[in-house]
């Protein structure tokens, strides 16, 4: 970390990101205790996060777009324009204006296709590769250790005042980052393509869009660890809603008490996400994110009886272990992907952890009214075992970062076997 922030554009950026993630936090969740007071049902709540998963469906055209253009630029504009979009929530009044709140969530996850693939390419550009590890650790413990400060800022001023007011403290936070992208320098060419090139992308257009698939595919780190993840996000969208039913049902408190589980939460990530870094230098990436799925299944388990000190010390073994999974997927998508994929590669990973993701959370918020929610967290624990078991046997994960293994890897991934 220490070499992480010698870094001038380092510095500069993850501040302008944690404001924004700060906004972030405590407007998903402002939004879910809105969409349950005003409805008085859990699945239409966990719906707000179905919404903004369903738009994921357009990442690959997103990664196109990021690999053709300048990425700062970019970053800039969508921020800027996500801010704007924000704002529309002071339409929201009553019962029937809740579609705006899933049109805007929708909108806010289209718009993070773009973010996500355009941060992570910006990032393999403007820092050294021996500290991307580290700059994703730091960008989860921000985004996780948020949820110490953020669910409760973000349940205490909708109590008090209403979701209008944290909508534009939302719009603020993303106008501060498109602020922070200004004071960034970077050396960064827009994408040109040869002139034969550009006629035979017009011809192939879905080969160009499906490309970064194609690497994923191709390369068996890449593959095994995106199929892994897959088969546990099959399952993980289940706690969009699961936490407002064990919030209600098994410690019988009011919805904004969510707050506080995600405060927990908050508090694991802080354990994890600092730890990320130099615990995938040990283990390699791919066990890295097995280890942390096993941890996950075992918060999930906690949390099945009602009783405040297991849910508190499961959601915290949650907070503890999503910066794992994060920062061992996303630094090997970047290490193992030349530049000119960065974008299509970040887009088709995040297109097809997404499907499963977004199935997930609208199954889940169908199941959790007719099937108890300790079921469901039985379930979930098994299906992450199962992932965990997969990534955790498979040789080709037990490798490390250094960067000369990473380049002579990449050259050679599409010859390795499944």
């Amino acid at each position: 970390m220490k070499r992480l922030f010698k870094e001038r554009n380092a510095r500069i950026y993850i501040a302008g990101q944690a404001f924004s993630l700060l906004g972030d936090t405590s407007l998903w969740l402002a939004l879910g205790i809105w969409v349950k007071e005003l409805t008085g049902s859990a699945g239409q709540a966990g719906l707000v996060f179905f919404f903004f998963a369903l738009s994921g469906l357009f990442s690959p055209v997103a990664g196109l777009v990021v690999d053709r253009v300048r990425r700062r630029p970019l970053l800039f504009w969508a921020n800027l324009v996500t801010g704007l979009m924000v704002l529309s929530l002071f339409a929201v009044h009553g019962r029937g204006q809740v579609f705006i709140i899933y049109i805007v969530m929708f909108l806010y996850g289209l718009s993070y296709t773009f973010l996500g693939s355009a941060q992570s390419a910006l990032l393999k550009v403007m820092l050294p590769e021996d500290v991307l590890g580290d700059a994703n650790g730091m960008l989860s413990t921000v985004r996780e250790g948020l949820r110490l400060v953020a669910p409760l800022v973000g349940a205490g001023l909708f109590a008090i005042v209403g979701g209008h007011v944290i909508a534009a403290i939302d719009a603020a936070t993303f106008f501060v980052a498109s602020a922070s992208l200004l004071a960034v320098r970077v050396d960064e060419t827009k994408l040109e393509l040869p002139p034969e090139s550009v006629e035979a992308e017009a011809e192939h257009w879905w080969a160009e869009v499906t490309a970064g698939v194609r690497h994923i595919w191709q390369t068996t780190v890449l593959r095994q660890i995106v199929t892994g993840t897959s088969i546990a996000l099959m399952v993980v969208g289940f706690f969009e809603s699961l936490c407002f039913a064990i919030v209600q049902h098994g410690l019988n408190r009011a919805p904004t008490f969510i707050g506080v589980l995600l405060a927990v939460q908050g508090c694991g990530a802080l354990v994890g996400g600092p730890t990320a870094a130099s615990f995938m230098r040990k283990v390699g990436p791919g066990v890295l994110v097995g280890i942390g799925l096993s941890v996950l299944a075992g918060g999930s388990l906690l949390m099945i009886p009602p009783s405040m000190p297991f849910v508190f010390a499961g959601i915290a073994l949650v907070g503890m272990s999503i910066p794992w999974v994060i920062v061992g997927i996303y630094t090997v998508l970047q290490l193992r992907t030349p530049n000119e994929l960065q974008g299509r590669v970040y887009s088709a990973a995040d297109t097809v952890l997404s499907v499963p993701q977004t199935f997930s959370i609208g199954l889940g918020a169908i199941l959790v009214g007719i099937v108890d929610y300790r079921y469901l967290l039985a379930l979930v624990a098994a299906v992450l075992t199962l992932s965990a078991v997969y990534l955790l046997t498979r040789s080709e994960q037990r490798v490390g970062l250094e960067p000369a293994l990473v380049d002579a890897e990449r050259d050679g991934a599409s010859t390795e076997a499944a």
